[in-house]
């Protein structure tokens, strides 16, 4: 039986959350109180209906389904930990965050000892996407659980994958982000090796993107990012890209893969990071690799 939900959480209004959150509160039809530390895109969200809330507290006593959209698995715990504190049976906490599985999986857990539930469900695509509503979320959960958000995450994707129990969303998404990041340094590479033989970076691009090399990564991280070499302040940056990897690595070493390519990636969004690059956007590897003129 579907529970019935008058009003919504959202905590956390970062580069995706602010926009996540103005999407859900003009689309759902239905109240939507919003907590973030600062207080700027609670102001900025203020005209789109969204509610101020002075506290994860206040949030807790008054909402049905919570989501949560946060930096990473320390900010998920800390704040699920004051949900726990003023749980209400019957509630929903959805984690839109990208965290470690074994963090989902904890959590579920201590939720449904308190009566409520919980599902992970991880967002991917740029921030634009959060903007337009197109995001892709892989969700973990239970099928109950899944149909009850699922209404209110179609305000928010065009793209809503159930990819199994409490968990799966976070595995799916930590491997899209891995595989996603070592193309990044498979075109920093390419990019490198086309440019010192003579090559026009621009013709590399446009060839790769009509042959079986063609990927997300090559026509918006390489044409977009890495060509013009812009790399935004407001986006993915290397700091998370970083923490993603690092999930994605405890994952495997958990259940006995070596992981190598994912490794290297690391190390070299390390040295970026150390060269200057830790805020920006992360497909800035590029300039250790090619360095521009």
């Amino acid at each position: 039986m579907s529970k019935t939900v008058h009003k919504i959480g959202f905590v956390g209004l970062g580069v995706m959350g602010e926009p996540i959150c103005r999407n859900l509160a003009a689309k759902c039809g239905k109240p939507v109180l919003a907590y973030d530390t600062r207080s700027e895109p609670l102001v900025r969200l203020k005209p789109s209906g969204v509610e101020a809330q002075p506290s994860v507290e206040a949030i807790a006593k008054r909402a049905d389904v919570i989501f949560l959209s946060l930096p990473g698995g320390e900010e998920v715990r800390a704040v699920c930990g004051v949900l726990l504190a003023t749980a209400r049976r019957g509630q929903t906490v959805v984690d839109l965050s990208t965290c470690p599985v074994e963090v989902a999986r904890d959590l579920a857990q201590r939720f449904a000892l308190a009566g409520m539930d919980f599902a992970d469900a991880p967002v991917a695509r740029t921030r634009q996407a959060a903007a337009d509503g197109t995001l892709s979320i892989t969700v973990g959960a239970s099928y109950q659980v899944f149909e009850q958000i699922r209404p209110l995450l179609a305000h928010m994707a065009s793209e809503i994958t159930h990819c199994g129990d409490v968990g799966s969303g976070q595995i799916v998404k930590l491997m899209n982000n891995m595989v996603l990041m070592q193309t990044v340094v498979a075109l920093a590479e390419a990019l490198a090796i086309a440019g010192r033989a003579g090559m026009d970076r621009k013709l590399l691009l446009e060839g790769l993107s009509k042959g079986s090399a063609d990927s997300f990564a090559v026509r918006n991280h390489g044409m977009k990012s890495m060509l013009p070499r812009r790399f935004a302040t407001d986006a993915f940056s290397t700091r998370y890209a970083l923490k993603d990897l690092s999930y994605a690595l405890a994952l495997a070493q958990s259940v006995g893969v070596e992981a190598s390519g994912a490794k290297h990636a690391q190390a070299l969004y390390t040295r970026s990071a150390e060269a200057g690059n830790a805020e920006v956007y992360y497909p800035a590897v590029v300039n250790l690799l090619d360095p521009p003129k």
